[in-house]
């Protein structure tokens, strides 16, 4: 036999060994090359290239001996070979292709899909961070970039203008609070606390109410002075049954005959008259006042029954009963002004809100508009009166 016919019988051998196993893997793939499978499936689009290596793994696991005994063979052996290799090869990758099911995580399915624009914008419940009662909160009230925006909100009346206080003033206005508040913690405050303490209560509150019942006189003259009649009647109502039923005005039978109590001094006459504003101003040891009321507490003094009493051992020890009277119906405000940022600004502005009501609180009520709640509108606010003024000497005192 010739040479190269021995050498063609052998390359016919070689592809007929070839196509044995490949025909035999196509129907009983073996472990490995569904591990390559698999492996290609998840990791490359496309099959041709494990295919081949899957086949020529189990090549040489079926033929070892075959492969090391086999010569080179030349170009016409791998061209008679070749048809035989691209069969098997094709009928693996159809197998494999019919038998891997379609991967969704595959980049073509991934292109196929592009992505919601709402998946970065709504986590889902796995990636929400947040506790129950966080969701709770924002399902009721909103999120953050969802809050209420009050300004923008049309249905809500106009802000209350509220006037500020007209303190050109204020650096000698702070200097003067400092020393009334030293003089109040040092005397006022110890006194008011131990006359708390010590007097009951029905006792303090018939002083509050002789007091009270004392300064009628001068709440009657202002209310005519600022044209109310009515308002007038009625605290000379008050001032007659208070003192014949009441004994002294120790007792208030006029509140329960329904009389109103308003006070009204020559401060708010003035007020009525039109001098609107003032100027602040604190007196020493008598506090919070304006020009204005600074001159209607002098009006007030020969109107007040207190001043006009002779002896100094029966009017002095009364005005001082009377300011320790008036500075512990202020305890509880005490809480207030401690904790305040700025203790002078609240004593002014709230004084001043409280006189501006008293004087034009009329006028706000007819027209039912009132700036104040009716908490705030009762008249028994205490303050430092013009009975507890000392006597000059041109009053006629001794």
């Amino acid at each position: 036999m010739r040479p190269h016919a021995l050498s063609l019988s052998l390359g016919l051998a070689l592809a007929a060994l070839h196509s044995v196993p490949a025909f035999a893997q196509d129907a009983n793939p073996t472990a490995a090359e569904e591990t390559v499978v698999s492996a290609t499936a998840q990791n490359e689009p496309a099959l041709a290239t494990p295919s081949v290596e899957a086949l020529a793994l189990a090549d040489t696991a079926a033929t070892p001996a075959d492969t090391a005994a086999t010569p080179p063979v030349d170009t016409a052996r791998a061209a008679t070979a070749g048809p035989a290799l691209d069969y098997a090869v094709a009928q693996v990758e159809s197998s494999q292709v019919q038998s891997v099911p379609p991967d969704p995580n595959a980049p073509a399915a991934e292109a196929a899909e592009p992505p919601q624009a709402n998946a970065a914008v709504e986590p889902s419940p796995a990636d929400d961070q947040r506790t129950e009662a966080e969701r709770d909160f924002d399902a009721l009230y909103g999120t953050p970039s969802q809050e209420y925006d009050p300004v923008a909100d049309p249905t809500l009346p106009a802000p209350a203008s509220v006037p500020g206080a007209f303190d050109p003033w204020e650096r000698y206005n702070r200097k003067m609070h400092r020393f009334n508040m030293a003089v109040d913690r040092g005397v006022a405050r110890p006194l008011a606390r131990a006359y708390s303490k010590v007097v009951p209560r029905p006792v303090r509150l018939g002083v509050s109410n002789f007091f009270n019942n004392l300064g009628q006189p001068v709440s009657i003259v202002n209310a005519l002075l600022q044209g109310k009649p009515k308002q007038a009647a009625q605290a000379l109502g008050r001032f007659a049954l208070n003192t014949t039923l009441g004994i002294g005005g120790l007792f208030d039978p006029a509140s329960d005959a329904k009389l109103p109590n308003r006070s009204e001094d020559f401060g708010q006459t003035l007020g009525v008259w039109g001098w609107k504003r003032s100027r602040y101003v604190e007196l020493p040891f008598f506090g919070p006042r304006t020009v204005r009321d600074s001159f209607g507490a002098l009006g007030d003094a020969p109107l007040s029954p207190l001043r006009h009493v002779e002896r100094d051992r029966i009017r002095i020890p009364l005005q001082g009963l009377q300011l320790v009277d008036v500075r512990a119906q202020l305890l509880p405000l005490d809480s207030l002004r401690d904790g305040a940022e700025d203790e002078y600004a609240l004593v002014r502005d709230s004084w001043s809100q409280r006189r501006d009501y008293q004087i034009f609180g009329d006028r706000l009520d007819k027209n039912g508009d009132s700036a104040l709640p009716e908490y705030l509108q009762d008249d028994s606010n205490p303050s430092v009166p013009a009975d507890a003024m000392p006597v000059m000497p041109t009053d006629g005192g001794r």
